[in-house]
């Protein structure tokens, strides 16, 4: 398939996946998983389905692997990788949507920049895998997983409700396309932008217990890691911001948070507040101006959630950000639990 054509493919997959109404059924989220298990041949099947308690469940990454498992989209045909998309908007907002699809999309660019022959496919938008793990026809306990280079979302529902959609990684390169036909391109604009604002509001006082290096790290501190920690929380407190200021904040958080589907975002976000706004940090490292040629991250860190950006690599001009749920990433240890005691 040329490039040109994988980018058209994909923006009409896009478009066919905001062009659909949502389903009006109780679980629009298992039912498009069951539509797309049925697209399937019974080969393909036994390459996607996992059970849950399978410890590939836990194999994630965001870098390029040839190693995953899953079905790539590049072996589905055009109902399947129809029906595989409509699965990601199922548990997506029409902005995450859009910000996944856009970032697998944007393979053909990295492509590009980096001279690679036609018949390498190191970047090859056809390279992101789905999995899904348990029956979501049968079981109470399921989830799935859709994964490649700079996106890695992965989902548990228990009883007919999602309740966890973490890890979940969104990253791009370039973070600005510099040059030909999709220069300007910046998919992660918003996330660079509103960090930046709630830097820029603060006082000298309050840059001092929010700056905690004037070097930025080369990479995301939770990176893969099973098990998302930050044993020293660092930054400045909600608490501390005024009132203005606290309203970037929660623009920011919001902007992360509601990647997901409003039912979902809205009971996370409803968490956050159950554990205390106030608990909340805001850390930056590195440039205080974002852009190409100023590498910086940030984080916003509280007892129940890390999410982070950062912006170093490729002369600060390729982006990783990650959500983490410190008590629900892969549905937590009590939902593991509640499928080990339950019948399958």
């Amino acid at each position: 398939m040329k490039l040109t054509t994988i980018s058209l493919a994909f923006l009409a997959f896009s478009f066919w996946g905001h062009a659909q109404p949502k389903k009006a059924a109780n679980n629009p989220i298992a039912t498009a998983a069951q539509k797309f298990l049925q697209s399937l041949s019974a080969e393909q099947k036994a390459k996607t389905q996992f059970s849950f308690d399978a410890e590939e469940r836990y194999n994630w990454h965001y870098i390029p692997k040839d190693d995953r498992k899953g079905i790539p989209i590049g072996e589905l045909n055009d109902t399947q990788r129809k029906a595989a998309l409509a699965l990601l908007h199922s548990a997506m907002s029409d902005d995450g949507y859009t910000k996944a699809t856009s970032i697998i999309a944007l393979e053909p660019v990295l492509k590009a920049i980096e001279n690679r022959p036609a018949d390498d496919h190191f970047r090859d938008s056809n390279k992101y895998y789905f999995s899904v793990f348990g029956n979501p026809d049968a079981d109470s306990i399921w989830g799935w997983r859709l994964e490649g280079h700079h996106v890695s979302l992965n989902f548990s529902s228990e009883n007919n409700k999602l309740v966890s959609g973490t890890p979940g990684f969104f990253g791009s390169n370039p973070a600005i396309v510099l040059s030909g036909p999709e220069k300007g391109k910046q998919i992660l604009k918003d996330e660079t932008n509103l960090g930046a604002e709630l830097l820029h509001s603060l006082t000298e006082a309050q840059l001092k217990k929010t700056i905690i290096s004037e070097d930025a790290p080369g990479e995301i501190f939770t990176a893969n890691s099973r098990k998302a920690m930050i044993s020293n929380p660092q930054g400045i407190l909600y608490s501390n911001l005024a009132a203005a200021q606290q309203k970037i904040f929660m623009q920011l958080l919001s902007l992360y948070i509601h990647r997901y589907t409003k039912l979902f975002a809205d009971g996370m976000m409803k968490e956050l507040e159950t554990a205390g706004l106030n608990n909340l940090r805001f850390a930056w490292a590195g440039k205080h101006e974002p852009g190409p040629g100023n590498p910086c991250y940030y984080r916003i860190q509280g007892p129940s959630i890390i999410i982070e950006y950062d912006n170093t690599q490729n002369n600060a001009n390729h982006v990783h950000t990650v959500v983490r749920d410190l008590n629900n990433d892969f549905g937590g240890d009590e939902l593991m639990e509640h499928y080990k005691n339950s019948k399958h």
